[in-house]
């Protein structure tokens, strides 16, 4: 019976071992292998070297000049992502758009409301989203033209530039980082 019991303790650590620490340091080293940029994730650096992001966490702009994400409910704290799961009726959801429009209006009144894409009004499934439709981008370019001074077809330029298509020409939606967006709209501002 004591022999047993030992062996199932045996096999007990030494399977907490594989699985629990062999298991994981494989697959790393074979990301840190395959994939070393996605693997230590996705970071983006300025040219001194130095992090300023993720490409695959959203981030908030508060300079009307720059291109601004998706509305965060919870205001781009990375350390949990989520969302409430409101209905489209829900008091607390009409509230929060209601007051992303009113900024939208207040911030971009060369834009008629009927062009306003919904992603700039309401927030993705995890609050974190980098991402806005190239719609939405566009959108923005006649504030940013104007306390700018940047020539609209160099604005539009660059988000044809930072427009990603759907994965595999088959998944998912164009796209456009808004992190790299501001990234060349920055440099275009030196």
């Amino acid at each position: 019976m004591l022999t047993t019991i030992f062996k199932n303790i045996i096999l007990t650590l030494s399977l907490m071992v594989i699985c629990g620490l062999g298991y994981h340091l494989l697959i790393t080293g074979i990301a840190q292998a395959a994939v070393p940029e996605k693997a230590n994730g996705s970071l983006i650096y300025d040219s001194q070297g130095k992090v300023i992001g993720s490409a695959l966490i959203g981030q908030k702009f508060n300079d009307p000049k720059f291109f601004e994400g998706r509305v965060s409910s919870i205001d781009y704290n990375a350390a949990g992502s989520g969302t409430n799961n409101y209905a489209p009726s829900n008091p607390d959801m009409i509230k929060r758009t209601t007051k992303a429009v009113e900024k939208w209006k207040k911030e971009n009144q060369d834009v008629p409301m009927n062009q306003l894409p919904i992603d700039l009004v309401t927030n993705s499934g995890s609050g974190l989203d980098p991402d806005i439709s190239p719609e939405a981008a566009m959108a923005q370019i006649p504030r940013i033209q104007k306390l700018t001074g940047i020539d609209k077809d160099k604005l539009e330029a660059l988000v044809k530039k930072n427009t990603e298509g759907k994965e595999l020409g088959l998944f998912g939606e164009p796209r456009v980082n808004v992190l790299k967006l501001n990234i060349d709209l920055k440099e275009l501002l030196k």
